[in-house]
């Protein structure tokens, strides 16, 4: 708990905290959007009382006037709104992926072979847009649709607050429901994660080695040479390695028993291995 906390810390002060005075526009933009949703329902009662019901003539062009600016707040509010956040979420963005792109770069060879590439471009697809979109349309909502909340249930209250009173009891129960649909939700977003990962994967691995693949398909008893500094690839579709360095062979067998016999735990600690001990024998 406490090292997600200090996550989410670092990632507001990183990547959210300059950009807190455009979200606090897009509050008060939301603000717009209770208020004018709550005044549309306050609106509806005299509109239905006074003009249809008692027929009073005085109040034909005011209440419509009034609905009308109240559904015209409310629409250019909710487009402002969500223009400053979606502007707010593309440059979150593009500074997360800058960012991710600058790790991957930095990182050592290690600790990117032990990742499939399919994994690390799902990170930088899916789970980047994911954040996004909880930035531009969760926390929009979120700011949103409580205010709207508030300003019906205020509304309630004037109008008829026995009424009221039933809906408040009910909001407990509502909050239950939407607290365990919620988890689902969470669930089902990061077994989506998982799955695209692994669709990316094997998107990856296909396009990559389409080339064998119809070698294959087409003979059976057939050899093919790959020439690869990948040494993970090289572990994974070849049976048997040459090692060379400037020319002359430095070692050769199965990957397995390369690895076995040089003690190490992959082909690419052998190859340096093997290349150190040629440069100090030179």
């Amino acid at each position: 708990m406490k090292k997600k906390s200090s996550t989410l810390k670092r990632l507001f002060n990183e990547y959210t905290k300059k950009y807190i005075k455009k979200i606090a526009i897009a509050v008060f933009f939301s603000l717009l959007v209770a208020a004018s949703t709550s005044s549309i329902a306050w609106l509806l009662d005299p509109a239905i009382d006074k003009i249809f019901i008692q027929k009073d003539q005085s109040l034909l062009i005011i209440i419509p006037f009034l609905i009308i600016i109240a559904f015209t707040t409310k629409g250019v509010s909710l487009y402002l709104a969500k223009v400053i956040m979606i502007n707010v979420g593309e440059d979150i963005k593009k500074k997360l992926q800058f960012d991710m792109l600058n790790t991957l770069i930095s990182a050592d060879t290690q600790s990117i072979d032990e990742k499939h590439s399919g994994k690390f471009i799902s990170n930088l697809t899916y789970d980047v847009l994911n954040i996004t979109n909880l930035l531009s349309n969760g926390i929009l909502n979120l700011f949103k649709d409580s205010l709207t909340l508030i300003g019906l249930l205020t509304v309630m209250f004037l109008q008829n607050w026995k009424l009221s009173l039933i809906a408040i009891i009910l909001i407990p129960i509502a909050s239950t429901a939407a607290r365990r649909l919620g988890k689902r939700m969470g669930k089902v977003t990061t077994e989506a994660q998982e799955k695209s990962s692994f669709l990316t994967k094997y998107l990856v691995e296909l396009f990559k080695n389409h080339k064998l693949i119809k070698i294959f398909q087409k003979e059976k008893k057939i050899s093919v040479l790959l020439a690869s500094h990948n040494m993970s690839e090289v572990t994974r579709l070849c049976k048997s390695v040459l090692m060379m360095k400037n020319g002359e062979i430095i070692d050769q067998g199965k990957p397995d028993d390369l690895i076995t016999k040089h003690g190490r735990t992959n082909l690419e600690e052998v190859f340096l291995k093997l290349s150190r001990s040629k440069n100090e024998y030179n």
